[in-house]
């Protein structure tokens, strides 16, 4: 067993110690250095984390560096092949003495284009009214030939006042003998009506299509059988003989007294000639309308009505209804007097004829 060897001095202080008043001071010490350490520990902790927090902040902005750095090094690439890309354009593009040489080329073109465009300019706006002028002639000249040919009275106004219109657009003095020749033309086309032959067509092909239901009636004959039998009682001999005769009746009769000439029923084959014929007669009509032929028009009516007169029953009511349809058709004009426009068209020529002489000639 071994105890511990005190010094003399620490013997010595040994009562001191156990005082009361003297071991308080020495406890205050010790618990204040304590405290002290564990401030100093605390510290110690907290400057050691914001260490590894500073750390851990610049590993994070060098990663962000280096990914900065690797977008800047595609960048610089991308860039180095748009560079290659424009240095192999320049490449291929001439020399500056050529494009100089370019440029003065092009700049000269474009001064030689806009002399011949104020050249054109000039030439055109000498001879734009005399293509008007000429477009007016030329609507005369059809106009004539609308009015000879066809008859077309509507046409012909219209082309007469586009002709009037041009001259009016003129604005020249010199064209008042030329206005008051059309406008006597225009006068005239006016007071002239234009047949309608649309209508006369197709009321002629209304009837076209009537021929093929025409047929002949079938006449009746009166008989005394009824009175006779009427007379005679019921059983007699004499009332089955009214009997029979009224039924012979009806399919012939001897008449000794007839005045009128006798015609047979149409049937079969002549029937369909005759509606044949018929049915060309109206559409010779047809035909003479469009054209506006009135003498074969009249001629074309005519046959018609003579053929549905002399071969079909005119107390048909169809027959009786087609007839004063034709009748009524054979009234219409299909032609009118056209006027003659050479008076007008005189005009205009010698109106382009003044324009285009100098100025001492034009002169009355």
């Amino acid at each position: 067993m071994s105890e511990t060897v005190l010094p003399n001095d620490d013997l010595q202080s040994t009562p001191a110690a156990s005082e009361p008043s003297a071991t308080t001071p020495g406890k205050r010490s010790g618990n204040g250095l304590a405290v002290l350490a564990l401030l100093l520990g605390a510290a110690g902790v907290a400057v050691g984390g914001w260490g590894v927090w500073q750390v851990r902040q610049l590993q994070g902005a060098e990663q962000g560096q280096g990914q900065y750095l690797q977008s800047l090094s595609e960048k610089t690439q991308a860039l180095q092949l748009r560079e290659q890309q424009i240095s192999a354009q320049l490449a291929k593009l001439p020399a500056a003495d050529e494009l100089e040489d370019r440029r003065r080329l092009v700049a000269q073109l474009q001064g030689d284009q806009q002399r011949l465009s104020q050249r054109l300019e000039t030439i055109l706006g000498a001879s734009r009214k005399d293509w008007r002028l000429a477009e007016a002639e030329h609507l005369l000249r059809l106009a004539s030939l609308r009015l000879s040919a066809l008859q077309d009275v509507v046409s012909a106004r219209a082309l007469v006042q586009g002709a009037d219109d041009i001259l009016r657009e003129q604005s020249d003095p010199g064209a008042f003998a030329a206005r008051e020749q059309l406008a006597k033309s225009l006068a005239t086309l006016n007071s002239v009506q234009q047949p309608d032959r649309t209508g006369l067509f197709l009321k002629l092909a209304a009837q076209r299509e009537l021929v093929q239901q025409l047929s002949a009636q079938s006449p009746e004959f009166n008989s005394d059988a009824d009175a006779l039998g009427a007379l005679t009682a019921d059983g007699d001999g004499a009332s089955r003989w009214s009997q029979w005769w009224a039924e012979m009746s009806k399919y012939f009769q001897i008449d000794f007294d007839v005045d009128d000439n006798v015609r047979p029923l149409l049937a079969g084959q002549s029937l369909n000639q005759l509606r044949l014929a018929l049915s060309l007669t109206i559409e010779q009509a047809q035909w003479a309308a469009l054209n506006g032929e009135a003498k074969v028009y009249t001629q074309a009516l005519d046959d018609a009505r003579s053929v549905l007169l002399a071969n079909f029953n005119p107390d048909n009511p169809q027959s009786k209804a087609m007839l004063d349809s034709l009748n009524a058709l054979a009234e219409e004009p299909v032609s009118v007097v056209v006027p003659d426009l050479a008076d007008s068209l005189s005009a205009v020529q010698a109106y382009l004829e003044r324009r285009h002489l100098p100025a001492e000639e034009a002169k009355p």
